[in-house]
């Protein structure tokens, strides 16, 4: 009997089980989906407000609004319309069940060509970069025209797209069915603005951040001089969202604040009483915090400027005070400008520091100019120095292209090392004009691509500079005589990058500004002295060229300036391919027009070298050194250089 009654009650039980089971699968769908779809409308912030939508226009056949299907329509590029073209997007706010929204409409037109006929749509892609939320709208229609009625373009536009201030949107806009190759589809980007501008200041979610909140502040002060106390007396306008408020007053070492709420009221008052002894400055700022539903702690914060001064009490014992210090001050210095005046030490020291003292130079300086053949307009400044040292400032200039004769007689590295030991013998100096030729030679000479100038080509001495630098520059960086060689560039026609790095241990001359500074420097005298500074009448940049030699140099260097921008090139195209021949060198230097006329310098006669009479001038001692960090190629590239050299001669 027990096993009969166990049999029946398992039977029940799993008939009522099965039956539960069924029930449940009926309901388990409906209820995931009724979840999936409340959880996405929740989710989602972006949106469409159906009830704005239509795409009815005159002409148009089919035309409905649904969402996108899973399923992409693509047809070969023959059967696929071509892509749409842009139109305006608008943003305004609009009302939906909860109240007014921003919203944003976009708006696209179909180009007028034989592919409308096999148009069937358009395809909008909202996608949300904030939050990377998306939307997908697809408009199905059917044009039997190019044009509309009013025979103009066909327009489409979706409006009412729900969107969020301060968010950035992606919008693709393409049209169907797809090409199978690439889809023409039109993109564009658009960032809402802030609840500030006017276009959506009225949107719920601007509202709830005090977009139109004006507070209206107003204040009135009360001085007690009795008790010698402020009493500040601040009135504002509440805002609707906004239940509590912060009212700060402060200035330079002194803050004061008090928290009020609205409590149903539309005006609010906060009184601030402090005595006029607390305040270090009578100018104060008053500062409101509004605490908006949306913004919470980071809402605007409207200020606005309180000025105390006119209620300040009279303080006419510090101002009396401070005259008389004023007074006495000014009794004081008079009395010890006086005693200076009578004092005839001081005054010969006085008249000492308003004169400038002087010498005759009684020997005349010696001076080397090494430089690159960049350009013959280049060529042409170095020769106009060169005349302007020799006449101007009565220096023996030994150079180059003045030297010829001596130079095929003895050869480039013979002449320049013979030049080289009697300049350091002596106290005559050695000036390098750096430019874009020194320094690209320098880094040839150092492992980089080999330079080829178009002006040493035709130049019969050829490249004066290579040797130069591979027979100077260890002499150069040694402390005891690198103060023979003195670094120098034309600022407007060069830079200070153009000088190569082992120079860059000693001061660096800008030309024709700092020539001056240069020839104090030849003379090895001082220009600064304690108590007198000395100068050169006719060798400052705003005066050189009042001579004629230096006004024939001022020439040189703006016509190459001029040259300069108007072929930004310039170096480039100086250049020569090293593989020219001889001949094709000589034939190309040819065909170039000679752009330098030089003419003999006044007063002097040029033979190997410039002389002059003109030596009557005062100058004084200068000492300029600058101790910088020596930047070269490494050892092993240097020491490998000069011993090339040295074989090679």
């Amino acid at each position: 009997m027990k096993c009969i009654i166990v049999l029946i009650y398992s039977i029940v039980l799993k008939v009522f089980l099965h039956v539960l089971w069924s029930f449940t699968r009926v309901i388990h769908v409906p209820f995931f989906c009724f979840c999936l779809t409340a959880g996405l409308t929740v989710s989602s912030s972006i949106r469409i407000l159906d009830k704005r939508q239509d795409c009815n226009q005159l002409g148009l056949k089919n035309c409905q609004i649904k969402n996108c299907p899973d399923e992409r329509i693509v047809k070969p590029r023959q059967h696929a319309p071509n892509g749409p073209e842009v139109g305006p997007h608008h943003l305004g706010v609009w009302m939906d069940e909860h109240g007014p929204v921003s919203v944003v409409n976009v708006s696209w037109t179909i180009k007028s060509d034989g592919n409308v006929k096999v148009l069937r749509g358009s395809q909008i892609d909202f996608l949300d970069e904030s939050t990377n939320q998306s939307l997908c709208v697809q408009f199905v229609f059917n044009l039997s025209k190019q044009q509309n009625p009013n025979l103009s373009k066909w327009t489409f536009s979706l409006d009412g797209v729900v969107v969020e201030p301060h968010h950035s949107y992606r919008v693709s806009i393409l049209n169907l069915p797809e090409p199978e190759d690439e889809p023409e589809s039109l993109r564009m980007n658009i960032t809402i603005p802030g609840c500030d501008d006017t276009r959506i200041q009225e949107a719920q979610m601007c509202l709830e951040n005090g977009s139109l909140w004006d507070p209206h502040i107003n204040h009135s002060v009360d001085l007690n001089k009795g008790l010698g106390k402020f009493s500040i007396n601040v009135l504002f306008e509440a805002a609707q969202y906004s239940e509590r408020y912060q009212v700060s007053i402060h200035s330079k070492g002194f803050n004061s604040s008090k928290s009020v709420s609205k409590e149903n009221k539309t005006w609010l008052t906060v009184t601030f009483e402090f005595g006029w002894r607390q305040l270090p400055q009578c100018k104060m700022e008053l500062l409101i915090q509004p605490f908006f539903v949306r913004c919470k702690n980071d809402c605007w914060r409207p200020k606005k400027d309180i000025d105390l001064c006119k209620y300040y009490p009279p303080r006419t014992l510090i101002i009396k005070a401070c005259l008389a210090l004023l007074v006495f001050g000014g009794f004081l210095a008079f009395l010890l400008w006086r005693a200076f005046q009578k004092d005839p030490v001081n005054s010969s020291l006085s008249a000492a520091k308003q004169q400038p003292e002087g010498f005759q130079v009684r020997e005349r300086r010696r001076l080397l100019v090494i430089y690159s053949l960049d350009h013959p307009l280049y060529k042409n400044i170095v020769l106009k120095l060169s005349a302007f040292l020799a006449t101007k400032c009565g220096t023996e200039v030994f150079l180059d292209l003045l030297d010829s004769t001596r130079l095929g007689v003895l050869g480039s590295i013979q002449w320049l090392d013979w030049h080289r030991e009697q300049i350091e013998s002596s106290k005559d100096k050695i000036l390098i004009l750096c430019s874009r030729g020194v320094k690209a030679k320098w880094k040839a000479m150092c492992g980089d691509k080999q330079v080829f100038l178009r002006e040493d080509a035709r130049s019969p001495m050829g490249d004066m500079l290579s040797p130069a630098l591979s027979l100077m520059v260890p002499h150069f960086i040694r402390s005891a005589s690198f103060e023979k060689y003195i670094v120098a560039y034309f600022d407007d026609v060069c830079s200070e990058d153009d000088v190569p790095s082992p120079f860059n241990i000693t001061l660096r001359y800008k030309l024709m500004k700092q020539f001056e500074e240069l020839f104090f420097r030849i003379l090895n005298t001082e220009k600064h002295k304690p108590g007198i500074v000395n100068h050169i009448d006719g060798l400052s940049e705003e005066n050189y060229h009042q001579c004629a030699s230096g006004r024939a140099l001022r020439d040189a260097i703006e016509a190459f300036h001029a040259y300069q921008l108007e072929h930004p090139q310039w170096f480039e195209e100086e250049l020569l391919e090293s593989s020219k021949t001889s001949s094709e060198i000589c034939d190309d230097a040819k065909s170039t027009i000679n752009l330098i006329t030089y003419r003999e310098p006044e007063s002097a006669h040029v033979t190997s070298h410039l002389n002059t009479q003109e030596t009557d001038f005062t100058v004084n001692t200068s000492g300029l050194y600058v101790a910088e960090e020596l930047q070269m190629c490494t050892s092993v590239e240097f020491n490998q250089l000069i011993s090339e050299n040295i074989q090679h001669v």
